[in-house]
């Protein structure tokens, strides 16, 4: 018989109580695993002032989400809104009112909020359904930056309760709209690798378009250039209000833009990537791979360029005379470069995510490369076309550095962090100028000061800053005296007071997700050990202030001065990091442990404060949504 000896060691006036070695391979479905390693830090201190803001955040975000809510929503999760709604846009915009929600849950909201954010997803499921946006509770068919708008949201309940039957099922039968399991949505071509329309949902994917489909987004759209310069009769983007010149348009869309591929659709991983992970289905993780790689491919044969269209042939140009340029939000029409960073990058992440191959990276890389080859220098600063045309490159600006930023943190190379370098102002890193933008991840650059030790101060700016957008979004909210047949389809997602950068980024030390459809990339996530939930326990709070290629070094402290707090630290949001050792280095001489194993336990006693360095193998675990 074995008997299991407790090891002690006491570094730094921290005591560490370690287990054997053991490896861990989480199940879901089974109950707390109690053979993690364990590490208690016995320090007591003063917590800092991050550590308070950040659990103001975390405890009162709550009853701001539940003011939102009662203004904006019937008691079934509804909103008050119009009884019809025409046309494919719309359905995504409802979602994105409420995003985030499971979000906050995972990080350490309160229970309630799991249920809410729930309650939500159904009611804007039944209300868009009851409109003819969604069908069978996914969009019938739309383009994937706004599907991605709608389905982090769903995603995020994998983080927040992985274990829910509904959404489980939910997230199998949306993948299997994209696998061929779904006779009602053809949307792939499994030989060709192919996604068969820009325009694809559970009713298939949408080779014609009629008037009532663009009927909400035309005035949208007349502030953008035209998709084609060519179109006889129409020579400016005022014809998409012109109810004479717009079916001009509408049939050069029809003609040259709706069969076959293009690289937004590669956003579409993330919803694969969600069902892998809660099934760890094989054919999952063998679609992306075998999507993304089809990209890489035809990037190749274009000379290195990503082309933006693909016909059904699986040709590039084909609806387009040979060209590689004019997609649907491809490299001319409507954003250019902004739709090829994010799309490239969400898809490549996302088959580094489940393969661990980090080569995925060269796609988005090529973007990249190819824009700073045609890039010029103004006033000391790289600017690069956004966007190519018949006459070749044009529309000259900045890159946002958000994008080289997002691809930097997951590849954490030495060429993607020069890149960007070289497109940063160096002043940028060292000041927070608070931005709040449709997403929640436009304060990238300061962070990252931060965790380069350039902005010490950026942790309380962050809580401070949103906590203040917060108050603002509130008393916009009270002072709303709108009607429902006055607020546009976007009135609600401004108002949203659940605001998370901040807290993403301290709490997880990563970037926000990118906003149309990313997965959450980061260097840890938390779950409560006695509570058995997601995120944090109450009092703590945890702070990562420091982010390098081998690991993290993170500060943990325990508010509360009678009562122990008992956290589990897990490697990666979906567990994909090996934690392969807890160092404390406070003082001379350092002891490390090894752990070897997705997580590990934490023990704070009554008002505890302590800082270790955990050491991390990144992406070297079979990703899933786990509650370890």
């Amino acid at each position: 018989m074995s008997v299991r000896i407790p090891l002690f060691a006491v570094i730094a006036g921290v005591s560490f109580l370690l287990l054997p070695n053991c490896s861990v391979t989480a199940d879901e479905s089974a109950p707390p695993n109690t053979d993690l390693k364990q590490v208690e830090i016995w320090t007591t201190g003063a917590p800092p002032e991050w550590a308070f803001w950040e659990r103001q955040l975390l405890d009162k975000l709550y009853p701001a989400a539940v003011e939102f809510v009662q203004k904006y929503t019937r008691p079934d999760g509804t909103l008050i809104w119009r009884d019809e709604w025409p046309g494919m846009d719309g359905s995504d915009d409802g979602y994105e009112s409420f995003y985030n929600f499971p979000l906050y849950y995972a990080l350490g909201g309160p229970d309630e909020i799991d249920a809410l954010s729930r309650k939500l997803w159904d009611g804007v499921t039944r209300q868009f359904t009851k409109y003819g946006q969604v069908h069978n509770e996914f969009d019938a068919y739309y383009d994937w930056m706004h599907h991605g708008e709608s389905y982090t949201y769903f995603y995020f309940f994998g983080l927040a309760d992985p274990s829910n039957a509904a959404a489980r099922k939910r997230a199998v039968r949306f993948a299997g709209m994209y696998l061929g399991e779904d006779p009602q949505a053809e949307n792939y071509d499994p030989e060709k690798k192919l996604i068969r329309s820009p325009l694809t949902g559970s009713r298939g994917p949408r080779f014609v378009n009629s008037a009532v489909d663009w009927v909400t987004h035309r005035p949208i759209l007349s502030k953008y250039p035209l998709p084609f310069p060519d179109i006889p009769g129409v020579t400016d983007s005022s014809a998409w209000d012109d109810d004479e010149k717009f079916p001009l348009i509408l049939d050069a869309l029809n003609k040259r833009m709706m069969r076959g591929d293009v690289p937004l659709n590669l956003t579409s991983t993330s919803l694969i990537a969600n069902a892998y992970m809660l099934t760890g289905d094989e054919k999952y993780k063998q679609w992306i791979a075998d999507y993304v790689s089809g990209w890489q491919k035809r990037t190749e044969q274009n000379n290195g360029i990503l082309p933006d269209n693909v016909g059904l042939s699986g040709n590039i140009g084909e609806n387009m005379d040979g060209k590689w340029w004019g997609g649907y939000y491809g490299w001319r029409w409507p954003h250019g470069l902004f739709n090829q960073m994010e799309s490239t990058i969400i898809g490549a992440g996302n088959a580094y995510l489940v393969t661990g191959d980090e080569k995925n990276l060269e796609l988005p890389r090529s973007v990249f490369r190819l824009v700073e080859s045609q890039g010029r220098e103004v006033n000391g600063k790289l600017e690069v076309p956004h966007r190519h045309g018949d006459d070749g490159w044009y529309d000259y600006r900045q890159i946002n550095s958000k994008y080289p930023a997002q691809l930097w943190f997951l590849s954490r190379s030495d060429e993607d962090w020069q890149r960007l370098m070289r497109i940063t102002d160096p002043a940028d890193f060292k000041t927070l100028n608070y931005r709040k933008g449709k997403g929640d991840s436009e304060n990238i650059l300061p962070w990252l000061g931060f965790l380069r030790g350039e902005n010490p101060d950026y942790p309380v700016q962050i809580l401070q800053s949103t906590w203040k957008e917060t108050q603002r979004r509130l008393a916009k909210i009270r002072q709303d005296q709108t009607t429902p047949h006055e607020q546009d389809v976007h009135h609600w997602q401004n108002l949203n007071p659940v605001v998370l950068e901040g807290l993403v980024q301290l709490m997880l030390g990563g970037p926000n997700h990118i906003y149309h459809g990313g997965l959450l990339h980061t260097s840890v996530r938390y779950f409560d050990a006695d509570r058995r939930r997601a995120g944090v326990p109450p009092d703590v709070a945890v702070l990562v202030d420091r982010v390098t290629p081998e690991g993290i070094s993170l500060v943990m402290v325990n508010l509360h001065p009678s009562e122990a707090r008992n956290l589990i630290v897990q490697g990666g949001a979906f567990g994909e990091h090996q934690i392969t050792t807890v160092k404390q280095i406070e003082q001379y001489p350092y002891q490390f442990y090894t752990v070897n194993a997705p997580s590990f336990s934490v023990r704070l006693v009554p008002s505890a404060v302590g800082r270790l360095e955990i050491g991390l193998k990144r992406f070297a675990q079979r990703p899933k949504y786990r509650q370890p």
